[in-house]
């Protein structure tokens, strides 16, 4: 099972609202200048999702897993998603 792309738009527009000023994830937020206001723009329906965007969402969202060490297990939430980081530590 991996996470649905609307839980990925959810879960990354949650982290740009909300840790795109924290030091520690600023070089994720910087690279990730596309994908993450993407997914907030598409989460939102201020925006409708494209091919293109939905190849940034899914690049953004596989480097988040990959930066917190975690495997795609289907996750609902950010918080979901950090909670399984941290188990890993």
């Amino acid at each position: 099972m991996t996470t649905n792309f609307s839980n990925k738009t959810s879960i990354l527009s949650e982290l740009w609202m909300n840790y795109r000023d924290d030091e520690g994830l600023q070089d994720f937020i910087e690279y990730n200048d596309l994908g993450l206001p993407l997914a907030y723009f598409i989460y939102n329906e201020l925006v409708l999702p494209t091919k293109q965007s939905e190849v940034y969402i899914e690049e953004t969202f596989n480097l988040l897993i990959a930066a917190l060490q975690v495997e795609d297990t289907g996750f609902e939430s950010l918080d979901e998603m950090l909670g399984a980081a941290n188990q890993n530590d």
